[in-house]
């Protein structure tokens, strides 16, 4: 996965930790989950906020 994956991290997300509600997660923790994923493959520093605000959307409505 690369970090325009949105929706493919997303689900990721949701299923690795499912106790977790996306609005009360910060983007340092979101960002570091994201690069514990596995088969994430991608640069750490390609990420920025408005890709992590992406995802935090996408899994806000994966869990909807």
């Amino acid at each position: 996965m690369k970090w325009t994956d949105i929706n493919d991290i997303a689900i990721e997300l949701a299923d690795a930790h499912p106790d977790k509600d996306p609005l009360q997660i910060n983007f340092v923790d979101l960002r570091d989950w994201v690069l514990g994923l596995p088969g994430f493959d991608d640069d750490p520093k390609h990420c920025g906020e408005k890709i992590l605000e992406a995802i935090q959307q996408a899994w806000i409505d994966e869990v909807a």
